[in-house]
């Protein structure tokens, strides 16, 4: 390349040649010395800048781009320094060759490029046809994310076609850009809402879509990205992000509303969790209006329930025939009017005592009705007021809302409870009288702030969420949080304590389903679980059924008893002496935070494996398990089922003789609980879906592993786990048609039998 004439006064190739020599032996300040007073000759820096990034981009190839960043940051501070340097004083041609010159270093530079030479070269100053020129060339280059980018810094969303700019990044798995993309224009923000929702249509054909881009392939993780369920959770968030009207997004609010008649119909007719009324409750609201609804509901009432309950609601919504399942049509003929009648759900008037078989199954609130007290006036504000208002109280707190199946729109507390030792306060946010009145809100603001007062929760943050959206005060004057434990913290780390001390509390597991969250931590410390079925009752209903009334202030009192027994004695829970120290899960680092910190963490997973004599092989495993004393098992009596994180450890003791299930990248992670419940394994998990997946299973049927290790020293912790007995015989026992290529590569590498037990 000839860089002769470009830039009078410098020989540009000895001085890149120079300064990538003092780059590379990191002597900073001789660099920055030579090219403030390389600069300075240069007859014409501007061209002398671009001849030298030019060249560079050539002479290290392949070499890190950050002298290229060092030099324009160090170019635009000599800039500052000497104002005469100025592009306004070039000619028009001149400075629109240096432009044009500039723009094709952004087709191919480093990111870290494009604001300086936007700012140096002024290029938003460029004529729009030029600019818009310059995105289709990147366009068409297939550099999508470069030339979003840059029509964004250049602010070109106006003059561009958003579908064809957002598109193709949407299909790489990078919807972010496209969300900065549509930044700041409302109308832009609709339509990739609405484009996102328009895939969410069951006749969707994404190959059809990507018929358009012959050049782009997708990986298999991004093409499982395209598909509704995926698609209208961005949906749904977008429309929170962007306040869109519902309306707009008919495929994915119709989805979501499905979903969750499908959940309502399982929790009443499957679980039976659920009572027909809290059911009939719901369903009458989703459904009010949408046809479609109304026949998918119809469907499933024949499929769950019964023809005649199926055909009193397809009479009630007037659904014609063709929209109905096989003989509906025929039994709404066979009935008469009055037994078409949806009749209310009745009963005998509620006693406050509960049935004998939920007493000796739940655990139960040891107040008597009169000590539930109802707050719906200022009045009783006060009273509740005074009454917890008190230096060195102990309160437990919990609020409920109607559950919002298929809408979008932020829950609203209905009722707060407060509980202090023999009476729980029932505030009743639903009544007009105290719902926003200052007196109220003060008061919780009082409460929430108070460091002299210990709040007890669990899982407060969805609470409080709802509470700002009820009350935007609270956005607008944030309250200072002070004495307030949130039990679910403390419950984490209670779990991780009995995880790593490789013991649990014996539990009773009960028949249905399992417990989970706050139930499952006062069925762990006081013995037995919370009686759920009013918990997706509708709170908005007044008068409160009785039932209600106890759930709520169950929900409350609970927390005083557990926090009672875990403060008495927490060493015995494997808890520090101040439970109130125990911090709260921090939050995720993103990937950038991470990676400087990868190796130490690395290494010091290393030498904690080392400290704890972690095996690194099944050989290693094979002698701890001959000093465990209890009884040992073959690979294939265990029987497990593997979350789609760790399909690489199902492949690896599926080579073992271990009878595995694993898990479809498309799957979601309740499918690893419906298979351990139906057929009795265990569940090997990684991450965050731990918590949820071991309160579905009953204790010890679930077991979570590092996902950054290796799937044989994953392998090796599993059989060490459950005391496997490895022979040579087991060794690819089972068939490995789908996984032959992967198995005998890694048999090669690892040769297994080399780690089973060494015969005589």
């Amino acid at each position: 390349m000839s860089l002769e004439g470009q830039s009078k006064g410098v020989d540009l190739p000895a001085l890149q040649e120079h300064l990538c020599g003092l780059w590379n032996r990191k002597e900073q300040d001789e660099l920055r010395q030579v090219l403030a007073s390389n600069f300075s000759q240069m007859q014409e820096p501007f061209a002398g800048l671009l001849d030298f990034l030019d060249g560079c981009l050539t002479f290290q190839k392949g070499k890190s781009s950050t002298l290229h960043q060092f030099i324009l940051t160090e170019f635009m501070r000599w800039r500052s320094n000497n104002p005469q340097a100025s592009l306004n004083g070039l000619r028009e041609e001149e400075r629109l060759r240096l432009q044009r010159k500039a723009l094709g270093l952004l087709t191919d530079s480093h990111p870290g490029y494009m604001d300086p030479l936007l700012d140096i070269y002024q290029l938003s100053s460029l004529k729009r046809p030029l600019l818009i020129q310059h995105v289709d060339f990147l366009h068409d280059c297939c550099c999508f994310k470069e030339a979003l980018v840059f029509s964004v810094k250049v602010e070109l969303q106006k003059n561009l076609d958003m579908e064809k700019m957002c598109v193709p990044l949407i299909l790489l798995d990078k919807l972010s850009l496209a969300e900065l993309y549509v930044r700041d224009h409302p109308d832009l923000q609709q339509r990739l809402v609405s484009l996102l929702d328009s895939w969410c249509e069951p006749n969707f054909d994404v190959q059809v879509l990507l018929s358009q881009y012959p050049n782009m392939v997708l990986s298999k993780h991004q093409t499982d990205q395209i598909q509704p369920k995926l698609l209208s959770k961005h949906v749904f968030r977008l429309m929170d992000k962007f306040c869109i009207d519902p309306g707009l997004c008919s495929n994915s609010v119709y989805k979501r509303k499905l979903d969750s008649l499908r959940f309502l119909m399982y929790k009443t007719f499957g679980e039976k969790s659920m009572s027909e009324e809290n059911w009939r409750d719901h369903v009458q609201a989703m459904i009010e209006g949408n046809t479609e609804l109304q026949a998918q509901l119809v469907q499933l009432l024949v499929k769950h329930c019964s023809l005649q309950t199926a055909a009193q609601w397809a009479a009630h919504y007037s659904l014609p025939r063709n929209r109905l399942p096989p003989g509906v049509w025929d039994k709404i003929q066979s009935l008469s009017p009055k037994q078409l009648e949806m009749c209310a759900v009745s009963g005998p008037p509620e006693s406050w005592t509960p049935l004998q078989s939920d007493q000796q199954k739940y655990y139960q609130l040891p107040l008597p009705r009169e000590n539930i007290l109802f707050v719906e006036t200022l009045d009783e504000v006060e009273q509740c007021r005074e009454a917890v208002l008190k230096p060195g109280c102990v309160v437990g707190m919990d609020m409920e809302w109607r559950a919002g199946f298929g809408t979008v729109s932020s829950q609203r507390v209905a009722l707060i409870q407060l509980a202090v030792q023999e009476r729980v306060f029932l505030l009743d946010l639903c009544a007009h009288a105290i719902s926003h009145h200052s007196t109220t809100v003060n008061f919780i603001r009082a409460l929430l702030s108070d460091k002299n007062i210990l709040k007890l929760g669990y899982g407060m943050s969805g609470d409080l969420r709802s509470l700002v959206s009820t009350w935007p005060e609270l956005r607008e004057e944030p309250m200072k949080m002070e004495g307030v434990l949130d039990l679910l913290h403390v419950h984490q780390e209670l779990q991780r304590c009995w995880l790593d001390n490789k013991r649990c509390r014996s539990v009773e597991v009960s028949e249905g389903p399992a417990e989970k969250g706050l139930s499952l931590l006062v069925q762990q410390v006081l013995g037995k679980p919370l009686n759920k079925t009013e918990q997706l009752s509708n709170w908005e209903r007044r008068p409160l059924r009785t039932s209600q009334l106890r759930y709520a202030a169950t929900d409350a009192y609970c927390l005083l008893d557990v926090y009672l027994v875990l403060s008495r004695d927490p060493k015995a829970f494997g808890l520090p002496e101040d439970l109130r120290s125990i911090p709260s899960a921090q939050p995720a680092k993103s990937r950038e935070e991470k990676k400087p910190k990868e190796k130490s963490k690395q290494s010091k997973r290393r030498e904690a494996q080392q400290k704890a004599n972690v095996p690194h092989s099944v050989e290693d495993c094979i002698k701890v398990n001959s000093e465990y004393q209890g009884p040992t098992i073959t690979p294939p009596e265990l029987r497990v089922v593997c979350d789609n994180m760790l399909q690489g450890l199902g492949r690896f003791l599926r080579c073992l003789g271990v009878d595995v299930k694993m898990l479809e990248n498309t799957d979601d992670h309740k499918v690893a609980a419906e298979l351990a419940r139906a057929e009795g394994r265990v569940i090997l998990t990684a991450g965050q879906p731990y918590q949820t997946l071991r309160s579905q299973v009953g204790e010890g049927r679930c077991l979570t592993l590092d996902c950054s290790e290796k799937a044989r020293d994953q392998a090796v912790h599993v059989l060490r786990h459950f005391n496997v007995h490895l022979t040579p015989a087991d060794i690819f026992s089972r068939c490995q048609i789908t996984t032959w290529n992967v198995v005998f590569l890694r048999a090669r590498s690892l040769d297994l039998c080399y780690l089973m037990p060494k015969q005589g």
